[in-house]
């Protein structure tokens, strides 16, 4: 199968390769795109494509956009971090939109809806279907409250009273906004999947933010950008470049 990834975080780029090649080592990707207008310029060349993954904001606009420049006649997976968008995929050929940051089953899930397709005689299949995971998105729920423990006692924090999640001595630790500290039974990668990725962002490898945490943003080097979070004023919380676009959009939704 002949593949193109249309991305523009080069993170999620090589997590979707690896994702990709563990579901099957034979895939062939044929171009890793950045751009709405690389994307343009690639698909004008008509080469032959059996799928294409499209992130959806891309730096030079929405990969919505692509579609008004060419045609695009493969099956086409949406990727986004967040799922305003579901309705609106609807109306172009996807077969599936897939929330970030993306896991093996949701994409083996995605790979065998493209095989039923393929089974099917009727062209109207692929647009129910799209419409049917569009539905879905839209209603997805996330966790409202987390379960933590202190001593030999349970107690349920809210999801709106958390701060950040933040991993420290290969443990994951909530901090809420009355400054208390409690240790999870989750990992930073299955928090993404639980809460809505509008109300809290991946900041790195060690911390997952609400936006009302956020005391202060200052430019860094290297094209960096450092935080300022409530109860971590002394800790150095740095966006690397490559997530520096998205953390803007996410701050600008």
């Amino acid at each position: 199968m002949k593949l193109v990834i249309i991305e523009d975080e080069d993170l999620a780029a090589e997590r979707l390769m690896d994702l990709l090649m563990q579901h099957d080592a034979e895939i062939e990707v044929l171009a890793c795109l950045d751009s709405v207008a690389s994307a343009v310029t690639w698909f004008k060349m008509e080469l032959t494509v059996d799928l294409v993954f499209m992130d959806i904001q891309l730096g030079d606009g929405l990969s919505f956009d692509i579609f008004e420049e060419v045609e695009i006649n493969c099956p086409v997976i949406f990727t986004t971090a967040y799922d305003e968008y579901a309705l609106r995929a609807f109306k172009v050929n996807s077969i599936d939109y897939l929330l970030k940051p993306l896991g093996l089953v949701e994409l083996q899930a995605a790979f065998q809806k493209l095989s039923i397709l393929r089974g099917k005689e009727k062209a109207q299949s692929l647009d129910l279907l799209a419409l049917q995971n569009a539905m879905q998105m839209m209603n997805k729920e996330y966790k409202s409250r987390f379960i933590v423990k202190a001593g030999h006692h349970l107690s349920s924090v809210p999801t709106e009273e958390i701060a950040y999640f933040y991993s420290e001595h290969k443990a994951v630790w909530i901090w809420t906004y009355q400054q208390k500290k409690h240790s999870i039974d989750y990992s930073l990668e299955q928090l993404e999947t639980l809460v809505s990725p509008k109300k809290f962002f991946r900041a790195n490898r060690k911390y997952l933010i609400g936006f009302r945490s956020i005391v202060q943003v200052t430019s860094y080097s290297n094209s960096r950008l450092k935080l300022t979070l409530l109860g971590a004023e002394k800790e150095e919380i740095l966006i690397s470049r490559e997530r520096v676009n998205a953390f803007k959009r996410w701050l600008d939704q």
